[in-house]
């Protein structure tokens, strides 16, 4: 019986470092003018109709001589926010509308208002999905659930998101499959055609070239 709770915290220590490894913290360079290379995009996956907190903190403060702004878009199209001016915590909150990854972009841009002596800003970036971008506090005081309980609850959502995403990597994985397979029939019909026409083509300059040298009393 020892085991079972030395088990439960291995398995949230490893499910609490996977969600650490989400914060990221880089400095971002101010640059004059807005343009593609002046982005710093983090790309992630995330499932249809899957919540999304992401939680960006930028130190300074407005009318300091930059201005950081961040984007939202996924790979189907799809824009969630477009907050501009961030200085301290920025909070956006989406739903997905597509199984398609999500990009979360930054920049930053010197206004001229004043000297920038040091034209970076520091950027603490947080991306929470699906079971770990609820608010289990209020869960639990909504429900009136045991702290024991509640984990056991985030544990089991977490649980049945990786085995969803193991479905939808299978589902996947039989799709490039199929796809393959069906290449490589085309490649083999291609490949026999080719060589069809090239016999084709051979035996027909042999022929014209017999007659040809038969026209001239050659052969």
């Amino acid at each position: 019986m020892a085991r079972v709770p030395s088990l439960l915290q291995n398995v949230c220590s490893l499910l609490l470092l996977a969600v650490c490894a989400n914060a990221l913290k880089f400095d971002l360079e101010a640059l004059p003018t807005h343009n593609k290379h002046s982005q710093r995009c983090i790309r992630n996956f995330v499932g249809k109709d899957t919540l999304v907190v992401v939680t960006a903190i930028v130190d300074g403060f407005k009318g300091d001589g930059m201005q950081v702004n961040m984007h939202i878009t996924d790979a189907a199209g799809n824009e969630y926010g477009k907050p501009k001016d961030i200085a301290g915590e920025q909070r956006t909150v989406f739903t997905s509308h597509a199984d398609a990854a999500f990009d979360v972009c930054f920049e930053n841009l010197l206004t001229g208002s004043r000297y920038v002596e040091n034209p970076h800003r520091h950027v603490e970036l947080d991306i929470d999905i699906g079971a770990d971008a609820k608010d289990w506090s209020a869960i639990q005081a909504t429900e009136k659930l045991k702290p024991v309980e509640t984990e056991l609850r985030r544990i089991e959502e977490m649980v049945s998101e990786i085995v969803n995403e193991m479905d939808y990597l299978r589902v996947r994985e039989q799709k490039l499959r199929d796809t393959n397979e069906s290449t490589n029939t085309r490649v083999k019909w291609f490949g026999f055609g080719t060589t069809f026409l090239l016999i084709a083509l051979w035996g027909w300059q042999i022929m014209y070239l017999r007659a040809y040298f038969r026209s001239k009393h050659l052969i």
